[in-house]
């Protein structure tokens, strides 16, 4: 009974370790993208010993506080009400995903870096298909324009994103009006044209 007990305490700590690593990591690339893992096991109060023992690389590493990122992401959009007016779907997408864009690009910085092509987009499956989905139930009900392809549609919104947030950490633009402007820019590239602006 004593050694069960004191192998579910090790588990339990073992736990309670990685955790801790793992938000070490969120909180030292978001700072800086090319923090090392010294400066994570400091930030997480561990030893180096610890810290390779639950991640054996910094790829490792970048990569499990990537997806912790976007697992709480997730949890977030989860409560957006898509099933509605797709017009207000994608603003309420976009302005909501410009917040978890702008707390996660320093982390994304580090894991493109670090992580293998195609890595960070497979990561980010879920929430693309998201997208995706909303553009084409869009496209189907005559609410966005059908003469663009939903997959080129995504990236754009995509781009428009990374971009807002680039500008912001760049200086350039008010992060207040960084959720107003991109979900602006995502309709005015989705939404069925009107007679008078094609005219014009």
């Amino acid at each position: 009974m004593a050694h069960a007990t004191a192998r579910s305490a090790r588990r339990a700590d073992a736990r309670q370790n990685a955790e801790k690593i793992v938000r070490a990591a969120v909180t030292c690339l978001g700072r800086d993208p090319e923090a090392s893992m010294n400066d994570i096991a400091q930030e997480a109060g561990v030893g180096r010993v610890t810290l390779y023992g639950h991640f054996p690389s910094r790829e490792a590493l970048v990569e499990a506080a990537l997806t912790r990122l976007l697992a709480e992401g997730d949890e977030v959009l989860e409560e957006v009400d898509l099933s509605g007016d797709p017009h207000d779907g994608l603003r309420a997408l976009m302005e909501s995903g410009w917040l978890l864009i702008a707390q996660a690009a320093s982390v994304l910085q580090a894991a493109q870096a670090a992580l293998p092509p195609g890595r960070v987009q497979e990561l980010h499956a879920k929430p693309e298909q998201r997208v995706h989905d909303l553009i084409r139930r869009g496209q189907a009900e005559g609410v966005f324009r059908a003469d663009i392809p939903a997959d080129l549609l995504a990236n754009v919104l995509h781009h428009i994103l990374h971009g807002a947030a680039g500008d912001v950490a760049a200086g350039r633009l008010d992060p207040t009006d960084a959720p107003h402007f991109v979900a602006e820019m995502a309709l005015a590239v989705c939404v069925v044209p009107t007679a008078t602006s094609r005219s014009s």
